[in-house]
């Protein structure tokens, strides 16, 4: 196979590592012949197939992969072990580390951050300064944005918006299984395991499969729509707190 690039003797010093500006060797994708793309720390780092690129101040090192056509620019970096692949683009100030997987059509830019064991795909979307960490997985036509902050082991998914902090929450199921699942708020919808879809769907399919799960499901949901409700109506919650707090002065 012919190598469409290789190490310039052209090197930086970053966080200890020696990284190599890249040249092309051959025209492939939107490169020429001849360009000179962003920074390496060894070859690993870019496939020489597909039309996979680094450039501009763009750095990938450590064990990170670029694959595919997957594209990084800007000032963006990768590292640890995580893969940028397929279609993927990360740019901007954005960082993808740790075992991080960001692949299918995903876009992470301006100073969005994805670590851990985070997967980001499909068409989803991460920016703003937002952070996605842990062993979360975001896809489908999310869009993770503002000073969102999605971790542990949540599923973000659909079309789904979080922006900020209660855009979304997490649930353990305590009762069997033990397996987390999420709430997002701007499309009202739940994912658990398999399922994804609204409340009233959810608790359908729970009372289909037992009354325990059908009552535990339902007791989540209500719970959820109550802290909804409080938080719509600060006065009314208002209200009830002064009328607690003032009930036993009165006997």
């Amino acid at each position: 196979m012919e190598n469409k690039y290789r190490l310039t003797k052209e090197t930086v010093s970053y966080r200890g590592h020696t990284l190599h500006r890249i040249e092309a060797l051959k025209d492939f994708g939107n490169v020429n012949e001849g360009d000179f793309g962003g920074w390496v720390e060894k070859e690993a780092n870019l496939s020489q197939e597909g039309d996979c690129w680094i450039s501009g101040g763009a750095k990938v090192y450590d064990n990170a992969q670029v694959r595919d056509d997957a594209q990084v620019y800007g000032d963006a970096q990768v590292c640890g072990d995580a893969q940028v692949r397929d279609d993927a683009q990360v740019y901007s100030d954005a960082q993808v580390c740790g075992d991080a997987r960001v692949f299918g059509n995903a876009l992470v830019y301006d100073y969005a951050r994805v670590y851990g064991n985070a997967w980001v795909c499909d068409d989803a979307q991460v920016y703003g300064s937002a952070l996605v960490c842990g062993d979360t997985n975001v896809y489908g036509n999310v869009r993770v944005c503002g000073t969102a902050v999605v971790e542990s082991k949540s599923e973000i998914c659909g079309d789904a918006v979080v922006e900020k902090m209660g855009d979304y929450m997490l649930f353990q199921n305590t009762w069997s299984s033990g397996r987390w699942f999420t709430y997002t708020k701007s499309n009202g919808k739940w994912k658990v395991g398999c399922f994804y879809g609204t409340g009233e769907e959810l608790v359908r399919k729970a009372y289909a499969d037992s009354e325990e799960k059908g009552r535990m499901y339902e007791a989540t949901v209500n719970y959820l729509e109550s802290i909804e409700r409080l938080k719509n109506n600060p006065n009314e919650t208002n209200n009830k707190q002064i009328a607690r707090t003032t009930l036993p002065s009165d006997k």
